[in-house]
């Protein structure tokens, strides 16, 4: 998934949460193939957080990354 539709689903799932809406697209859980966080979406590591997920430093400069991420994959 392109990460300009996966932006735009962020912005409308962030302003429905600030709107009171108790269910939004859940955007946080989109990582990128090696489980690495998209740098431009700020609120992911902390939904991820939240739900359970441990988050540990990227194998690149400023990027971060869900601890052990192919144990929570689900095939389709």
């Amino acid at each position: 998934m392109s990460i300009c539709f996966v932006r735009i689903a962020a912005e409308a799932a962030e302003q429905a949460l600030r709107e009171g809406k108790k269910r939004v697209t859940p955007y946080w859980r989109v990582v990128r193939d090696d489980g690495t966080l998209n740098e431009k979406l700020k609120r992911q590591a902390g939904r991820l957080r939240e739900e359970g997920y441990a988050i540990e430093p990227g194998s690149r400069k400023n990027t971060f990354r869900v601890r052990d991420f192919r144990s929570h994959l689900i095939a389709l």
